[in-house]
């Protein structure tokens, strides 16, 4: 067991990564403000919103690359690092107010710090589950939350079983990273944010999928707003492709392991809901390459001075890899496009040296 009871470090210290820089590329499309909330204060109200209005900016770099207007959605400005906090944020709210006393968690780093920053919020106790191979960044990220952290099993599903261990005790609520009504809701807020921002949809969104939770929100998202016939392309890296083996077989489908590095894609099993989505929507599943995956983490970071995890780079693979022009020429898309949205889902399991880390070890395998 590491860092119980540790005081509270400073949420939203990666909120100025996005802030525009001199010979920026970006043209800033919708306002940059805060849901509800106030992140001076601790100790929030219940009733407020803790992820922020992220900005949707323009990329003249990708859209050079793409021969298409570009749009980032900035999630890793939120205040915990990715957009997980918009649904687990939602459902720790909700559980708080029917006397939920502590809040667990199973996370390979991302939903974790969600959660912890939501309990510190709430003024709830945490305790967060991770696999044991999590980074050292962010088990410390955890501990400035003032969550308890325990290191178990060597994935997150391994992880998950210990939650709901935990869970059983009175008064504990296990918070599923991504598997939840609540959750999917949450995540339905990033997509009326784009329909104020766009005011028109675009001609495709892009996003990456781990156990399906993002995937499942923007879908509720996309019809709640009668955007419903925007294609969604979900990208995952092979290693970590639930989704995609699941669409093949018809049905879910378990991984025998994760040996992607994009290590916050790797749940076994995608959530049941996100495989119904495929039903509704117009969704394209497409795997990347670890080695395209890290490539696009570089070259996003060279492009837009923003370094994000692997698992984002999935997402942006799409764009680098030459991926959407393919499934243009394959008649899989529209050509050509109104616009592209690729949703920057952030993350906090990566850093300088991190990423040279990954680099040197494709590079040798």
């Amino acid at each position: 067991m590491i860092g119980k009871n540790v005081s509270s470090g400073k949420a939203g210290a990666a909120s100025d990564m996005c802030a525009p820089k001199s010979g920026t590329s970006w043209h800033i499309v919708g306002p940059l403000g805060v849901a509800g909330m106030d992140h001076s204060r601790t100790g929030c109200a219940k009733a407020e919103h803790f992820h922020v209005v992220t900005p949707l900016l323009e990329s003249w770099a990708l859209s050079q690359v793409a021969g298409v207007t570009v749009f980032l959605k900035c999630e890793n400005v939120q205040p915990a690092g990715s957009f997980k906090i918009r649904g687990i944020g939602h459902f720790c709210q909700e559980v708080a107010k029917k006397g939920c006393r502590h809040l667990v968690c199973s996370s390979g780093g991302n939903a974790g710090i969600a959660a912890a920053y939501a309990a510190r919020k709430l003024g709830i106790p945490a305790t967060i589950v991770l696999p044991e191979g999590t980074s050292p960044q962010v088990v410390k990220r955890l501990q400035g939350e003032g969550a308890e952290v325990q290191l178990t099993g060597k994935v997150w599903d391994e992880a998950s079983l210990k939650a709901q261990e935990l869970a059983k005790r009175d008064g504990w609520v296990n918070v599923h990273p991504f598997d939840h009504r609540l959750i999917w809701e949450g995540h339905a807020s990033l997509v009326r944010e784009l329909k104020a921002a766009l005011g028109t949809p675009p001609g495709a969104l892009v996003l990456a999928v781990g156990g399906g939770g993002l995937l499942a929100g923007v879908s509720a998202g996309l019809a709640e707003v009668g955007w419903q016939h925007v294609p969604i392309i979900a990208v995952e890296t092979r290693g970590a492709h639930c989704f995609n083996a699941a669409i093949k077989a018809g049905r879910l489908v378990t991984l025998p392991e994760i040996t992607s590095v994009a290590k916050s894609l790797g749940a076994k099993t995608v959530a049941a809901r996100a495989l119904e989505c495929t039903q509704e929507l117009e969704i394209i599943s497409e795997v990347v390459e670890d080695v395209q995956a890290v490539s696009a983490v570089q070259r996003f970071l060279d492009d837009e001075r923003i370094l994000v995890e692997p698992a984002c780079g999935a997402a942006l693979a799409v764009i680098y890899s030459g991926l959407l022009e393919r499934l243009q020429a394959e008649g899989r898309l529209h050509s050509p496009l109104a616009s592209v949205v690729v949703i920057v889902c952030g993350g906090n399991s990566i850093n300088s040296g991190g990423l040279q880390a990954l680099k040197a070890q494709l590079s040798q395998s």
